[in-house]
């Protein structure tokens, strides 16, 4: 499974000082992990150049086929991943037009001026795409460099999880050889909070990658689109635990008094 190994680095002094839960790392493994990664390192850094390039440089010398990173892609000074990948790849650090059109759009809707600290979020490793960010503000970056598809994302878990998921459904070109499966269904009237400890005991239980995705308010109008999916040589199996985990989240959600959609 060497071809297939994977790496995942998270970015920031918050982490790496203990005061933020690395939520944001397992969450990444368990998406690759589902995809049929294996993913043979979680490396944490702080928010520092020669700290962040470093990383980089180690995972590619690791032979990593993908690397996906979280956090410091923001506007203030110490959010450096963009430059750090720039160094750890050789390559100039670059305005990205397209970043700054996603990035110009958005600050536009809200009446906010396109200040230089903004315009930063912009600036990526020549050659890189930038993904769409719809829950925040900061693009994440897609790059291939050597042969390794490396995708850097926002800190904030929820952004990072849009950007990530955005990035195996649109982008990823790296799949190792096994059976994908995914399925998902819709439940509304069941806050997103409520349904979260049973998703937890599927994702233990079934040994797969479970997610849910808000589409109304949490309170007022709760809707969510449950996504179940995971990788395996043995497509037999894996049907059948991902047809009993979806019918466990369907009962639990009954049960809190929604309705099931899908």
């Amino acid at each position: 499974m060497a071809e297939w190994w994977a790496e995942v680095i998270t970015i920031g002094n918050e982490v790496v000082s203990g005061r933020t839960v690395n939520t944001n790392a397992s969450t990444i493994a368990r998406r690759l992990t589902s995809l049929g990664f294996t993913v043979r390192r979680i490396t944490a850094v702080r928010d520092e150049l020669d700290e962040i390039a470093s990383a980089f440089r180690e995972s590619f010398s690791r032979r990593a086929k993908v690397i996906i990173s979280s956090g410091g892609l923001g506007p203030t000074y110490d959010d450096k991943t963009a430059e750090g990948l720039a160094i750890a790849t050789g390559l100039p650090l670059e305005l990205n037009g397209r970043a700054l059109q996603m990035i110009a759009y958005k600050y536009n809707k809200i009446g906010a001026p396109l200040t230089e600290e903004r315009k930063k979020m912009a600036y990526m490793p020549r050659g890189a795409d930038p993904i769409p960010n719809e829950v925040g503000i900061a693009p994440g970056i897609y790059l291939v460099f050597n042969g390794v598809e490396i995708l850097a994302t926002p800190g904030v878990p929820r952004e990072m999880e849009d950007v990530l998921e955005r990035f195996v459904r649109s982008y990823m070109r790296t799949r190792p050889d096994v059976k994908y499966l995914e399925e998902s269904f819709v439940v509304a009237g069941v806050m997103e909070s409520a349904l979260a400890p049973y998703v937890k005991e599927a994702v233990k239980r079934f040994d797969l990658y479970v997610k849910t995705h808000p589409k109304g308010l949490e309170v007022s109008n709760p809707l969510l689109e449950v996504q179940v999916a995971g990788g395996s040589r043995d497509e037999e199996e894996l049907k059948r635990r991902i047809t009993e985990c979806v019918e466990f989240l369907k009962r639990k959600a009954l049960e809190l008094g929604g309705v099931v959609k899908g």
